[in-house]
């Protein structure tokens, strides 16, 4: 570089390097690293609420025995959320995961006549092939994922009432049965699978070289591509683990009830964004954490709860959701600008 006198240089010689990191990674005030802790971990702060607001509010709701079926009944929606979570984190969406559900959950109970084995490899299998073709339909057409599984959404519902011919189905193997009744202490064996499935996936998100590209494509498809990441493969993959926790959950509850019906799953697949929103995983994708995810899952199951406890209405408790994912919403574009 070139000075066109002494003094020029002198003064460029003088200037103070700039070692200023950029604002999101600047040491913060204390309230100000108070408020970004908050907008990190916004939905733990909203569910120490719910627990608390609902133990005063109901006698009953601090038992062993209710915490336990709040751990149960949200493990269904919790299923779900898992591979939701990495779908989104893609920058896609999965509408499909209440309809296959369903479908896994009747097949699970319709092939028991040939076996537990094969009824449950026969879901599984459903499960997946399902996700599979929803991502090679999204990767090479290049529709939508909204669109793509807002038709699947109708489509595989339509293939349950054709499967059971409208009929409930009732099972008839009295471990499969059992299976659904299995306790470890107080929590149910259901409950401790979301979990395991729960912490793995993190782990899978977070350690492996699938868990980053996911969070690469999400943030700039265009990028990843150019830097050499198979992105079709990591979508088909995910949608394939959505179609996988979707015919765990249909399992697991037909397990439960001991039957399965046509309609089982119905809206799941709002009950399960709704969680994820709230767990801080971005629409637009490249951000999110199954850690974030539990706890939506969670205050779903607390507020559902609670709210059922203390004899509120149901139609009440669609608009304190729809409220509590507004403010989780404002939270977040606040207190997460990175």
């Amino acid at each position: 570089m070139k000075f066109a006198n002494s003094a020029d240089k002198r003064m460029a010689d003088e200037a103070p390097t700039s070692t200023t990191t950029p604002a999101t990674h600047q040491a913060r005030p204390l309230g100000g690293a108070a408020l970004y802790w908050l907008g990190r971990n916004s939905i733990w702060v909203i569910l120490l609420v719910c627990v608390i607001g609902f133990s005063f509010g109901s006698p009953y709701f601090f038992t062993v025995f209710n915490l336990s079926n709040i751990l149960v009944q949200s493990a269904f929606i919790g299923f779900l959320s898992i591979g939701m979570t990495l779908i989104m984190i893609n920058g896609n969406i999965d509408l499909t995961v209440g309809s296959t559900l369903g479908l896994c959950a009747c097949l699970a109970i319709g092939l028991q006549q040939y076996g537990v084995a094969v009824a449950v490899t026969g879901a599984l299998g459903a499960g997946l092939l399902l996700g599979f073709v929803n991502g090679i339909i999204v990767v090479k057409t290049g529709v939508h994922s909204f669109i793509v599984t807002l038709g699947g959404l109708i489509g595989i519902r339509g293939l349950v009432f054709v499967y059971t011919g409208e009929n409930s189905l009732s099972a008839t193997n009295m471990s499969f049965m059992d299976f659904g009744m299995i306790s470890i202490g107080p929590v149910s064996l259901i409950a401790v699978l979301f979990l395991g499935f729960m912490l793995f996936a993190q782990w899978a998100l977070s350690r492996t070289r699938h868990g980053r590209e996911a969070y690469a494509i999400g943030g700039n498809r265009q990028a990843a591509e150019n830097a050499g990441i198979k992105v079709s493969r990591h979508i088909v993959i995910n949608f394939m683990v959505s179609g996988l926790m979707a015919a765990v959950a249909g399992i697991t509850m037909s397990a439960q009830m001991g039957a399965a019906t046509p309609n089982l799953g119905t809206n799941y697949e709002l009950w399960t964004i709704i969680a994820v929103v709230l767990g801080g995983t971005k629409l637009q994708g490249g951000a999110g954490a199954l850690w974030g995810t539990l706890g939506g899952v969670l205050t779903l199951g607390v507020l559902r709860n609670g709210m059922n406890l203390m004899h509120v209405q149901p139609f009440y408790v669609l608009v304190l959701l729809g409220v509590v994912l507004i403010l989780a919403l404002i939270v977040d574009k606040q207190f997460n600008r990175e």
